[in-house]
């Protein structure tokens, strides 16, 4: 680990803004929504207090901030905005138009529930809404994995040329006091190094036109490169997240693997709720009992072979989703039959919702789940 390193309690919103002060982004669009302002706030002061030499705009709707966002970006511009919830999904609309212009544009999110009814506390129902939007999204356990998937972020997503979401969740990761290294700015700068952008619009020189009308002759290929886009993101995430672990000593991947290579009983699952499910594995260990965790890191493009890979060897799968797919199975439990059907894996697979509009998971009901306790799909 480098010695260039300082400690530091912070919020997860803090965390965030820390970042984005030593990445200092040319242009921020703003909007405040809870969860999220604590990040605009706390970047706002920097800029006030010259720290950093940032344009904020002040826009009247999350839609319009994302708007400026791709306006900003497609002229070349380093890019950064932030949101939550109903702000989130007031954006989808332009989400799209992000992702297939191919805008590298970095978005943090205080995951929260959607209305109604009206919630302001964390969930994950806003992020898995706009899941197959062609945004990267990376999720964080803590305030340490929201500071460090900032910076893998944005260099990510000027790397591939797609946005990319960093995730946390609202209230208990964006609004808690964690212990957290950051490292020197000097050495976050150059890390990041500077965005090249490709066919920006203020290359005068060169003038290009955004927002091409395609129809039935050319409409699929877009799509396909989109796709072929995303799925190689894969490799470029692994290879920067690498790279980061080299200055800054912390490891991430697109799943974590805790205490997994033995278990009989894995449990899936991501966001806050990780930490907790680890104490119980522990607890569970030293009672003899084969169990294990993984935790998804890069849901989006998600790593069927990996996760396969990974549970292997275990006889039962058990799924943690913080949000519904009303109507289907949810998100992740999708994801892992998906997963476990593509290696022709028959295994036993449990799925269960927890923690929507912010209600508290405990370590009892965790052990319940893993110990075949909880028989309700909902852990209340």
């Amino acid at each position: 680990m480098t010695k260039d390193i300082k400690k530091l309690a912070l919020t997860g919103g803090a965390a965030a803004a820390e970042a984005l002060k030593q990445i200092e982004p040319e242009v921020m669009p703003i909007y405040p929504i809870t969860p999220q302002t604590p990040i605009i706030e706390t970047y706002a002061k920097f800029q006030a207090d010259g720290e950093v030499d940032t344009e904020m705009i002040k826009v009247e709707s999350e839609h319009s901030a994302m708007s400026a966002a791709i306006g900003a970006s497609a002229a070349g511009a380093r890019v950064v905005t932030a949101t939550s919830s109903q702000g989130l999904a007031l954006m989808h609309e332009v989400l799209y138009i992000a992702s297939g212009t191919r805008l590298p544009i970095l978005m943090l999110i205080s995951a929260r529930a959607l209305g109604a009814p009206i919630n302001i506390h964390g969930d994950h129902s806003d992020v898995m809404g706009c899941r197959d939007s062609g945004w990267l999204q990376i999720f964080c356990e803590n305030a340490q994995e929201v500071y460090d998937k900032t910076i893998i972020g944005m260099k990510l997503a000027e790397k591939v040329n797609l946005p990319v979401m960093v995730i946390m969740d609202g209230f208990n990761t964006s609004h808690s006091v964690e212990n957290l290294e950051i490292l020197e700015t000097e050495m976050v700068k150059h890390f990041m190094g500077e965005r090249i952008a490709i066919a920006p619009l203020l290359d005068t020189a060169n003038p290009v036109s955004y927002g091409p009308v395609a129809l039935q002759n050319s409409y699929f290929e877009f799509k396909i490169d989109q796709e072929a886009a995303m799925l190689g993101a894969t490799a470029e995430y692994e290879k920067i997240a690498n790279e980061y672990e080299k200055i800054s000593g912390r490891h991430y991947g697109c799943f974590e693997s805790y205490q997994a290579e033995d278990a009989e009983r894995i449990m899936v699952l991501t966001g806050s709720a990780t930490g907790t499910a680890k104490v119980v594995v522990d607890k569970l260990r030293q009672r003899g009992e084969k169990v294990g965790l993984v935790k998804i890191e890069l849901f989006r493009p998600f790593m069927h072979v990996e996760l396969a890979t990974i549970l292997k060897n275990a006889k039962e799968i058990i799924v943690l989703d913080r949000a519904q797919s009303i109507g289907t199975n949810a998100p992740f439990h999708s994801e892992v039959i998906n997963t476990l059907y593509e290696a022709n894996e028959i295994k036993k697979v449990k799925s269960f919702i927890y923690g929507l509009g912010g209600r508290d998971i405990f370590q009892t009901q965790i052990e319940d789940v893993f110990m075949g306790k909880q028989k309700d799909k909902y852990i209340k």
